[in-house]
């Protein structure tokens, strides 16, 4: 698909969102908003951190969007026992039959792939974490002195599980800050886990069409970092990231009362990148304010740390949020 300029790319975006819809909604019932999201962080080239509990079809929503997108999907169990090779790969000793001569050869771990899927990051040991980590923000391996580049898209959503938190490894701030989003899995509402029941205990077919290519997914990539800004939104954002960290002197009262750790410029940035995703999604050339703000939560949620008054007083990182855009909008 060429397209000779930006606004006929838009359009095509749009027309290629209202196929994904349809073709995931098949096999998806409800999520619609986690699903947009995964959507905007891949588009803006970010990755994507899921929390919820099990069950709430978190692998099917992902391989079916690898497989209405025509991207590979590979999926990684995170355990306490993974090794870093087990992500990357590992180097083999083979055996030429005709000549008898040995050689080292690579063999690719599950990593290389286009959307990953990290079940359960917070299962294994920090080295292991590095490894996919790493990857993630390098977008290559290294093995053996030797560096492999992971074909693009490369796009990492890493899983946890809000329950069971005994044996887990949570992952520190500077690494969670790789992810663009932290999006929370809900539980369906009543009527849409009466059509899941009706849906997945049935005989139906759901043979997926492919919404959009590869090479599509990368120009749109390409798209998203063309698309002008408005000073005035850049500086909302930047206003707002600032704002969060109780160091800042112009920060608001509840900020210095609720916050240990604000975000960091990483914030801004993403804030920035999913507000034009979000515009041209909506056939929209620069975006809002109005873009910023709907970025706010999934960015700021695993980015702003509350202290013990936050917690004692069972204020979490969103309602901080919240009533930070209500001290700015």
């Amino acid at each position: 698909m060429k397209h000779t300029n930006d606004v006929e790319m838009l359009t095509a975006l749009s027309e290629a969102r209202q196929r994904l819809n349809q073709e995931i909604g098949r096999v998806i019932i409800g999520q619609h908003e986690i699903i947009e999201q995964i959507l905007i962080s891949l588009l803006s080239q970010g990755h994507c951190l899921l929390i919820g509990v099990p069950g709430l079809a978190k692998t099917l929503m992902i391989k079916t969007l690898a497989q209405v997108l025509d991207l590979k999907f590979s999926r990684i169990q995170f355990t306490p026992d993974l090794m870093p090779s087990d992500i990357t790969g590992t180097e083999i000793i083979e055996e030429d039959k005709m000549t008898g001569a040995r050689a080292f050869r690579f063999f690719k771990g599950p990593i290389f792939g286009n959307i990953i899927l990290a079940d359960e990051i917070n299962r294994t040991p920090p080295k292991t974490q590095a490894a996919l980590l790493e990857a993630m923000q390098e977008h290559r391996v290294t093995a053996a002195g030797e560096t492999h580049a992971l074909e693009e898209p490369f796009f990492v959503l890493a899983t946890q599980n809000p329950i069971e938190q005994e044996g887990t490894y949570p992952l520190p701030e500077a690494q969670l800050d790789r992810f663009m989003f932290s999006l929370k899995v809900a539980y369906p509402t009543f009527e849409e886990e009466l059509e899941i029941v009706k849906s997945t205990t049935a005989d139906i077919d759901s043979d997926l069409k492919i919404a959009l290519h590869r090479a599509d997914i990368l120009q749109f990539q390409q798209l998203v970092r063309r698309v002008p800004v408005a000073p005035n939104v850049v500086e909302f954002a930047v206003k707002l990231v600032t704002a969060s960290r109780p160091i800042n002197p112009d920060a608001p009262e509840f900020i210095r009362k609720w916050v240990e750790w604000g975000a960091g410029p990483r914030a801004s940035q993403y804030l920035i990148l999913g507000a034009k995703t979000n515009a041209i999604l909506n056939s929209r050339p620069t975006p809002a304010i109005e873009d910023v703000v709907k970025m706010a939560k999934p960015v700021l949620r695993h980015r702003i740390i509350p202290n013990f008054n936050a917690e004692a007083e069972g204020i979490d990182t969103d309602q901080i949020t919240q009533k930070l855009l209500e001290s700015m909008v």
